[in-house]
């Protein structure tokens, strides 16, 4: 099986006596209210999905991220995965700290031991990781919301609640046993934040003829408006699996974090995070984990073909405009079909999303019946 990022998978999950012990003297410990969103990322740093990091990323870390797209000890990283605080008293070098969840701020989440408090030059992480200084971008708006201090240190996770999406929220460690049993040895990833209509579809299905598996695996978290929710995006893929696909040979699990929108810099980080979960390929298209125009259609799928060697996990990456052409009679796109106008059934989110919003069916060569039925069942589908 292929190897965890950076040779080793992290555990950090607080179980048995080690538990009790912290539990014993939680009353003792402060804690730090965080965003939901960073919650979570301790969550996935101490369950592995985040490896090599141990903790929320150092200013070494930090510095050799944004400069260099690397760790300090050399290993590809692309976006940093860090905690913020307005104040810099609000924590000190060497001091434990309970994380608590704003949403649930009774609730602990992880015990942080505090390695160092630094600053952090909001401009300059945002033009790295996001390519771009313009606010109108989701990601820089949010970088620059976020507090003037930066908190390193490593994080152990003391509530490992699975959410209310568990059954299919299994860990690294899981999906691995789950891939060994099976006897896959090569699985494939498939990024999605959106419903699946037919393209996706044959897309899943053409690469099924490349490997042993595929895991689908749908971003469960904060998205931006317009973006389709998390049941609903669940619900539609576990109704196409049960109709249309061949259940020895597909594993839906879901990637539980934040939609970053950074591009060709996410593309990489969604590389690492499903290598950490066992998977040998991963699907990269057209502008991957892009928004608006800020990236270039191919840029993602070059700047992971640059770097698949190091990486390890490989891409199979998707060129071109795809549609239903209705002469050929199948998927097609401008690099296969010469056919042209009328004769094309376009897979346009925009439309999509119209006639999801309308209550108009899509015809079935864009997307499965069974599959508009249950998402207009589950009420508005789109995140305010």
């Amino acid at each position: 099986m292929i190897a965890p990022h950076g040779g080793k998978l992290v555990d950090r999950i607080l179980v048995g006596e080690a538990r009790e012990d912290l539990m014993k003297r939680l009353a003792d410990i402060p804690t730090l209210v965080v965003p939901d969103e960073i919650a979570g990322d301790a969550r996935n740093i101490a369950r592995g999905v985040f490896s090599p990091l141990e903790g929320f990323v150092t200013s070494a870390q930090f510095a050799g991220i944004v400069n260099n797209e690397r760790l300090p000890d050399g290993t590809i990283f692309t976006i940093p995965i860090f905690l913020t605080v307005d104040d810099p008293d609000a924590v000190a070098e060497g001091q434990e700290v309970v994380l608590v969840a704003r949403s649930a701020p009774e609730t602990p989440v992880a015990l942080l031991t505090v390695s160092e408090v630094y600053e952090w030059d909001k401009a300059a992480a945002a033009e790295s990781v996001f390519g771009t200084g313009d606010t109108a971008h989701p990601g820089v708006a949010g970088y620059h919301a976020r507090g003037d201090w930066a908190v390193g240190g490593t994080v152990d996770l003391i509530d490992n609640d699975r959410g209310v999406h568990a059954k299919h929220n299994l860990f690294p460690a899981e999906t691995r046993e789950v891939f060994a049993e099976r006897g896959w040895r090569t699985v494939c990833a498939f990024q999605t934040r959106n419903v699946p209509h037919a393209g996706h579809e044959d897309l899943q299905k053409t690469v099924l003829g490349l490997v042993d598996a595929l895991m689908i695996q749908p971003i469960i978290g904060k998205k931006k408006s317009g973006d389709f929710r998390d049941e609903i995006i669940i619900a539609s893929y576990e109704t196409l699996i049960a109709h249309y696909f061949h259940p020895d040979r597909v594993f839906l699990n879901i990637l539980p974090t934040e939609m970053r929108y950074a591009g060709p810099k996410e593309a990489i980080l969604h590389g690492i995070m499903r290598k950490n979960y066992g998977c040998t390929h991963i699907i990269i298209g057209r502008d991957h984990a892009g928004v608006g125009s800020f990236y270039g259609e191919e840029e993602a799928i070059e700047k992971f073909e640059a770097m698949a060697g190091e990486l390890e996990i490989q891409p199979i990456t998707i060129r071109g405009d795809f549609w239903y052409c209705c002469t050929c009679g199948r998927v097609a796109s401008n690099r296969t079909c010469p056919h042209e106008g009328e004769m094309c059934l376009p897979f346009s989110g925009t439309e999509i999303r119209a006639m999801i919003h309308s209550g108009t069916a899509p015809r079935p060569e864009i997307m499965r019946p069974e599959v508009f039925e249950i998402i207009q069942q589950l009420g508005d589908p789109f995140v305010p």
